[in-house]
């Protein structure tokens, strides 16, 4: 059966998990992933100090890789190795860390706020913290710490929000740290973004129109100039050559003048010439 063979990839999974958490506790173990491909399987492990998990010359992988092949009978198992960019966002690290806090005997209130302050610092939209068995007597009881904004239900509960657990026993019995983060990437389906009207480039669009219609306004003065100014000259022109053909007019009327006196003066140079005779 299909359902069958889910089943068992999936137990074989958590164990592989399991077995990897007890190994890399030390190491800040932050999850695994596994990629069957054609040439063997691949185990991606992240956690906060890749050095531990590496090993004085590569023995702990190696070990790693052969207690892989042997007890979970995964065909050629190669194991990766991958850093943490930020452990105060990985729910497990931050899960183990409380529960070291907590063996170390601090005060499970202390020790919740100061990781939420942690985990907030560095980016989170919400984180919620619980603690649950005997923190305060002999009766168990469940603490909660919430901060900032995360989802409790739906698809974006199961898909952006990151869970951790971790374990502690103390004298009074286990206490389990429950860690859930909400990643800062993880844009929410009923997130609204208001733009602001922009009113900058508004102005801007009118002061180029109205620089536009300056300019048009300026153009078609020019033009209207220049047609005054050639009417200008134009006139000018017709008053020079209208004062040019009175000159001219004048001339010839000088001309005639002086013609007729020339011819008097012969007339009478002529009769004085005969009254002589």
């Amino acid at each position: 059966m299909i359902e069958k063979d889910f089943v068992t990839e999936g137990l074989k999974r958590t164990k592989i998990d399991e077995f990897l958490e007890s190994e890399l506790d030390r190491a800040g173990y932050g999850g695994m992933d596994v990629q069957v491909t054609p040439l063997g399987t691949m185990v991606i492990v992240r956690a906060e100090r890749p050095g531990m998990v590496i090993g004085r010359g590569g023995k702990t992988v190696r070990a790693i890789t052969q207690t892989l092949k042997n007890e979970f009978e995964l065909d050629n198992p190669q194991v990766e190795v991958k850093q943490v960019d930020v452990p105060e966002l990985n729910p497990r690290i931050m899960a183990s860390k409380i529960a070291n806090m907590l063996q170390r005997g601090m005060h499970f209130r202390r020790v919740a706020y100061s990781n939420i302050r942690r985990i907030m610092g560095a980016g989170a939209q919400g984180v919620e913290i619980t603690i649950s068995g005997k923190i305060r007597g002999s009766r168990s009881a469940v603490a909660k710490f919430v901060e900032g904004y995360i989802k409790k239900c739906g698809e974006p509960a199961t898909k952006y929000v990151q869970e951790g657990f971790s374990t502690v026993r103390l004298k009074p019995g286990v206490l389990g740290v429950y860690v859930r983060i909400m990643p800062p990437e993880a844009v929410l389906p009923d997130k609204v973004e208001i733009i602001a009207p922009q009113i900058e480039e508004t102005i801007e669009e009118v002061e180029e129109v109205v620089d536009e219609s300056e300019s048009v306004e300026v153009s078609e003065e020019i033009e209207s100039l220049d047609d005054t100014e050639e009417l200008e000259d134009l006139e000018d022109l017709e008053e020079i050559s209208e004062d040019i053909e009175e000159v001219a007019e004048d001339s010839e009327e000088v001309e005639e003048v002086e013609v007729a006196e020339e011819s008097d003066s012969d007339d009478s140079e002529k009769s004085e010439d005969s009254d002589k005779e």
